[in-house]
């Protein structure tokens, strides 16, 4: 089936990305996506956006080149009480909020207490995806996640860029496979993420896709192929 979503992108915004927004949207407009999101790393990130960033975000156009944008955030779980690293009034202003485990901003624990931080994040009703929940840099148990995942409506992300072998994070493939028999057992849906830092790189899947293939995994849960269901899922309205 056809991708027509990637919610998981950056912008120079972001610090150690590459393009900008307009670049980024022409560029999903040429690949045939509906939708394209953009989630800039929140600041507990070095060199990621300042708070005011988000606050300013009414102001980019939300239809370029044909594409729908959704101007959102990348949280960081910062420890294993599962607090994210901005606040209501700035969740706010953002279309799309995804929550992730980032090394250079995380302090964990055990499997148990990282497994509890990412639950929370979840349970967090302002989150609709946890980003690359398999990429290692966090122990963690899956099963209550999936479940939490498929209570709460939110998305779990095979992020594709984890995956890259240059980046040498070992356990995410057999990870992303645990995650996705799980789901796929429990009749959760996921969302690919490209975590696009260059435009380039928008909707490059090649490295989740085989993993899709190699569990069985059903087109109708995957996101990607059916933005309506996605966005209804989050309960996100497009303005």
């Amino acid at each position: 089936m056809k991708t027509l979503i990637d919610l998981h992108t950056h912008t120079v915004a972001s610090g150690h990305a590459y393009s900008t927004i307009q670049e980024m949207a022409q560029a999903a407009a040429d690949k045939g996506l509906k939708i394209l999101g953009i989630t800039e790393h929140a600041p507990a990130l070095p060199g990621a956006c300042n708070a005011i960033y988000f606050r300013n975000l009414h102001v980019v156009p939300r239809e370029m080149f044909g594409i729908r944008l959704l101007m959102g955030v990348e949280l960081n779980i910062l420890d294993t009480t599962g607090k994210l690293d901005l606040d209501e009034e700035h969740y706010r202003c953002c279309d799309l909020r995804i929550a992730g485990i980032h090394s250079l901003c995380w302090q964990g624990g055990t499997r148990s207490q990282n497994t509890d931080a990412m639950m929370a994040a979840i349970e967090n009703p302002w989150t609709h995806i946890i980003s690359h929940p398999g990429d290692g840099t966090a122990e963690l148990d899956f099963e209550p996640i999936v479940r939490a995942a498929a209570r709460t409506q939110t998305l779990l992300e095979i992020n594709s860029s984890s995956l890259i072998p240059l980046r040498g994070k070992v356990a995410a493939r057999p990870n992303n496979l645990e995650l996705l028999r799980l789901c796929r057992r429990a009749d959760v849906p996921v969302i690919l993420g490209s975590d696009a830092h260059i435009s380039f790189s928008i909707a490059d899947y090649r490295y989740a896709l085989p993993l899709l293939a190699e569990t069985d995994f059903p087109d109708e849960l995957v996101m990607n192929y059916h933005p309506d269901e996605a966005l209804e899922y989050m309960h996100i309205s497009l303005k």
